[in-house]
């Protein structure tokens, strides 16, 4: 949570999904464990877009933990 996109970029590696919307952005990360999405809207300081939630799901659709997941992706 409120990392920007370059931050999210260095921690995981390109995106696998980019979705730009009217308001925000979606970025989706996977790995085998888990897919990761950060949705990024701009922060009201500087425009900047960050992370201001996230879900997290096995490849089946099944909930994970979050934190699971991002150690997951990270680990990778």
């Amino acid at each position: 949570m409120g990392k920007d996109m370059s931050t999210l970029v260095r921690m995981f590696g390109q995106p696998r999904l980019d979705v730009i919307e009217v308001q925000g952005r979606k970025l989706q990360f996977s790995g085998r464990a888990c897919i990761l999405d950060a949705y990024l809207y701009p922060d009201g300081k500087n425009g900047a877009e960050i992370v201001t939630h996230v879900d997290a799901r096995r490849s089946d659709g099944a909930e994970v933990d979050r934190a699971q997941c991002v150690n997951a992706l990270l680990s990778r």
